[in-house]
């Protein structure tokens, strides 16, 4: 068990150290993005898959709720969370349309849909950032790769090259959390 701990320790460790080299500037420029949708009265979607709709669901509750300080609710959702519209939109038009026609519906010029996928191939997430793009709306991906489609389809990415989803996830989970403390701070 001990060294099954030191691997995983060893191995988060360096996605650290990538993360700090790399990711930076990323988290800076989603961050801008963010509060400047937010400011314009815009609203935040957020979607993945998976453990990535259960980000999606956190991130929104941060934002919705708060994360650190006390301040007004900021406008954001989780596609991932109206199981009758998933189901419905799965079982009329397929599960590869679960989150674009939600943006379909819902995106307007300006907004920010913040997509997770941990591969950066998931066809559903991908989908909607494109429509989300051709509405003109921002485009922020998170994946565990670099160099895949949803990296592509994105105005800005934070592509973690992770061995494994869990890995991946853990940073994004550091990530969107100093995100959610810059955007409330900039909140008024």
């Amino acid at each position: 068990m001990k060294k099954t701990i030191t691997k995983r320790i060893e191995v988060h460790k360096k996605l650290i150290a990538q993360f700090e080299s790399k990711g930076i500037e990323n988290i800076i420029t989603i961050a801008e993005a963010l509060t400047g949708c937010l400011k314009a009265g815009g609203c935040i979607y957020i979607c993945g898959n998976g453990g990535s709709a259960a980000d999606a669901q956190h991130i929104a509750s941060e934002l919705v709720g708060r994360f650190e300080r006390e301040r007004k609710g900021l406008p954001a959702v989780a596609l991932t969370t109206d199981t009758s519209a998933l189901t419905s939109i799965a079982n009329d038009y397929g599960f590869e349309q679960v989150f674009s026609r939600q943006v379909e519906a819902l995106v307007r010029p300006g907004d920010v849909l913040w997509a997770f996928s941990t591969s950066g191939t998931s066809s559903n997430v991908i989908a909607a950032a494109k429509l989300a793009k051709e509405k003109k709306a921002t485009v922020v991906g998170f994946t565990g790769k670099a160099n895949t489609p949803l990296e592509q389809a994105a105005d800005v990415c934070l592509c973690i090259d992770a061995p494994n989803t869990a890995a991946a996830q853990e940073i994004h989970q550091l990530a969107y959390h100093i995100i959610c403390d810059l955007v409330e701070a900039e909140a008024k």
